[in-house]
């Protein structure tokens, strides 16, 4: 297993926003996070990442509990976050972007991702408040990439892009999947996350309400209206 979350409870503030909430990662999994707008999923990614720290539980990360490390360890140690944001560095080149993120080691090297994202290759030199949002995006989860991660977060992936753009997307994750890696994806297009996972959690009002396969969730209409807002 690469990653298990026990029993985490964070909080932003007073806000009690993650309660005792429990996930795992097998390795070369995908498993997705689902659930509506506010509900906990970015402050999982981030409570694993460090980025808000859980106040009680344990995070283990290859068997190691990494509650209390500070960011870029648990970045060091191999999770990449692609943030909902995307994080891109606005006032520097997209070649910028992608060379402060390079580590020595990486399965992913400069010249692999670029064939992976043959976009990219168009807008190096443009800045990054220049790029499209999918521009952007690719150049995130590239830049995630080179950092050459064992677990990849994934933070709502498909928002705000066209369709297209998000079929790339898509294809991309697939590719990543059959090599292999472990992926945590965090998505409110619930149809293409069933797509792309081996697993999925539902996450409402920070605890899981369900753990299955794609195929039992499809399968529950109870669960998936109460809790996504879509029909079975």
């Amino acid at each position: 297993m690469i990653l298990e979350v026990r029993a985490i409870d964070t909080y932003h503030g007073l806000g009690h926003i993650l309660r005792g909430l429990s996930l795992r990662v097998e390795e070369g999994e995908v498993v997705t996070l689902l659930g509506r707008n506010g509900a906990g999923k970015t402050t999982t990614l981030r409570s694993i990442t460090g980025l808000t720290p859980p106040r009680r539980g344990e995070i283990h990360y290859r068997g190691h509990d990494i509650v209390g490390l500070l960011p870029h360890r648990i970045a060091r140690l191999g999770i990449a976050l692609v943030p909902e944001t995307r994080g891109v560095f606005s006032y520097l080149t997209a070649r910028e972007n992608l060379e402060i993120a390079r580590r020595r080691g990486s399965r992913w090297p400069l010249g692999s991702v670029l064939e992976r994202f043959p976009k990219l290759r168009e807008v190096l030199d443009r800045k990054g408040r220049f790029l499209s949002g999918g521009e952007q995006q690719m150049l995130a989860i590239a830049r995630a990439l080179l950092t050459g991660p064992e677990l990849l977060l994934l933070d709502e992936p498909s928002q705000g892009l066209a369709p297209m753009v998000v079929e790339a997307v898509m294809k991309t994750v697939l590719e990543l999947k059959r090599e292999r890696v472990s992926m945590l994806l965090v998505e409110q297009n619930a149809e293409m996350a069933l797509r792309l996972a081996d697993r999925v959690y539902v996450i409402d009002h920070g605890a899981i309400v369900f753990e299955g396969t794609p195929s039992a969730l499809r399968a529950d209409p109870q669960i998936t209206t109460a809790y996504l807002g879509v029909g079975g």
